[in-house]
């Protein structure tokens, strides 16, 4: 299956949700604050956000009187242009030339969402793009993730740094940072434990993993990468909000976004935010870890 394809066929009960409720809802009507209403109404139930949402409605009511558009069936075109718009605005090129290598992935995120498989996946993506890879098993809380991402590390042939399950992460972190600059490594990627946004203590941490390695690599490029569980919809939000205040948060990675109806948060993020999507998760296969791309992932919301 091609892979516009496979997005379309995975983004089916979000398309569902968005689209195909407004265009029922367009049907025979004429513009007017009723029908302007009814379509606020599906947005914020379709976790587009009420700030995103609002920002949406006036920009329909304002140009459908601009260009003197009456008929309810116009507004979708004018929808799909503008969702286009909020999610380009944060296209952003994922690796940038002038970094110093080795370039530091910080991969975070709550428990559950999906870390340690789309690093397994990246590491394979990016190993077969010809880059010199290293993983740094950080998550040392689960005996399970340390074998998981070894095995992973394995496949895509690429070196790891681990220590036992119950070390210290931000010793792993630091020796993986030291070793990924002597062997000349284009990207680190480091697994984190999954830790839930609340919890002060485990936040700290992850600072404390940031900071031995900018202490290992002095002038790192260190990004930090927040992996959301596309299904968590609204809950997302205060997630992205709260990893940004503790290690900054330059990108994100949606999975599980064949499952939902609720990949409409994207818009959120995006409006509310203005982070960067930088991968999404369409299926369990490695190529289904697709680098995000703003204008594909419209037309299939509305084709």
């Amino acid at each position: 299956m091609k892979a516009f394809d496979k997005l379309k066929n995975s983004l089916s009960k979000t398309k569902d949700n968005i689209f195909g409720k407004i265009s029922q809802v367009v049907t025979r009507r004429k513009i007017d604050e009723e029908l302007l209403e009814d379509i606020e109404e599906i947005l914020i139930g379709a976790d587009v956000g009420v700030p995103a949402t609002m920002k949406l409605i006036d920009t329909l009511r304002e140009k459908a009187k601009e260009q003197k558009l009456s008929e309810g069936e116009e507004i979708l075109q004018l929808l799909k242009d503008e969702i286009a718009v909020i999610l380009s605005r944060e296209d952003s090129e994922i690796f940038n030339p002038s970094d110093k290598k080795p370039v530091v992935w910080l991969i975070v995120g709550v428990n559950g969402v999906g870390k340690t498989t789309s690093i397994g996946k990246l590491a394979l993506q990016m190993s077969n793009e010809g880059k010199k890879v290293m993983i740094a098993a950080c998550d040392t809380f689960r005996a399970a993730a340390i074998e998981q991402i070894s095995i992973w590390a394995e496949r895509s042939n690429v070196d790891i740094i681990k220590a036992q399950h119950g070390s210290d992460p931000a010793s792993v972190a630091f020796d993986a940072a030291a070793a990924a600059s002597a062997r000349n490594v284009d990207i680190l990627l480091v697994d984190t434990a999954g830790r839930l946004h609340t919890k002060a203590n485990l936040m700290e941490e992850l600072k404390k993993i940031k900071r031995v390695v900018e202490k290992a690599i002095p002038n790192a490029a260190i990004y930090s990468k927040l992996i959301i569980d596309g299904s968590t919809g609204q809950n997302a939000i205060p997630q992205v909000k709260v990893f940004s205040e503790a290690v900054g948060c330059d990108g994100i990675i949606v999975t599980k976004l064949d499952g939902t109806a609720k990949g409409g948060v994207m818009i959120a993020v995006a409006e509310e935010l203005g982070v960067p999507v930088d991968f999404i998760g369409i299926g369990e296969g490695v190529e289904d870890l697709q680098r995000f791309d703003s204008k594909q992932f419209t037309e299939a919301l509305f084709n």
